[in-house]
């Protein structure tokens, strides 16, 4: 048996009995639009699963990110559908959906309580950019949230380590590829191979995807 808590006009049962032998897990978020996914998502996940050895990593696509146009983002399920499809050979990535079947505007304090209401023997690591590190003041009740996750910077050259919230750093690769060039070179009939998984490419393909 369990109750309902209600967060954005959504109910999302959650459990009330916790098993208190049942072996924590370790899970890796990270969060995004993925409008579409591609290498550097994918090159990052790894990364991070292999240096802090985590049980799993979930891409977590957002329903409409506070920060995006809607006009520019196209349907939910076609990017679910594409994450799918960049995962499948990989066991140690899954996807979270938990802000699609939420709908509405993506807060991270919104769905990390959700999420510990909902796996409350699981703790979070959400992955950031070291880019991202100089932003975290201004997010939504950010001193509730690095108690509800722990954060991991992904190093940037040229932004700062430092920060006054507590950050595992993860060093990977850095890859110049974003959602917005793989857009631009399909709009303008140009081929984004390479840049993202083969299938994911197949996908855009065929449903027309970022033609204009």
């Amino acid at each position: 048996m369990g109750n309902y808590c209600r967060y954005a006009d959504t109910e999302i049962k959650v459990k009330t009995q916790v098993n208190v032998f049942e072996k924590r897990r370790q899970v890796g978020i990270l969060g995004g639009n993925f409008n579409p996914v591609h290498q550097a998502h994918l090159v990052i996940a790894e990364q991070v699963h292999q240096h802090l050895g985590l049980d799993e990593i979930r891409l977590m696509p957002s329903f409409l990110p506070p920060h995006v146009d809607p006009k520019k983002t196209i349907d939910a399920q076609d990017r679910y559908n594409m994450l799918l499809l960049a995962t499948k050979d990989n066991p140690h990535l899954g996807i979270e959906t938990v802000e699609l079947e939420r709908k509405g505007k993506s807060y991270t304090i919104d769905t990390m309580r959700i999420l510990k209401q909902l796996h409350p023997t699981t703790d979070y690591y959400f992955i950031i950019g070291g880019d991202m590190v100089d932003y975290l003041p201004k997010w939504r009740d950010i001193d509730e949230l690095v108690k509800l996750v722990q954060f991991v910077g992904v190093i940037r050259p040229g932004y700062s380590k430092r920060s006054p919230y507590p950050i595992l750093w993860v060093d990977s690769p850095l890859m110049e590829i974003s959602s917005t060039m793989i857009r631009e070179k399909v709009s303008q009939g140009e081929s984004p191979r390479y840049l993202l998984p083969d299938l994911v490419l197949e996908y855009i393909l065929q449903r027309g995807l970022y033609r204009g």
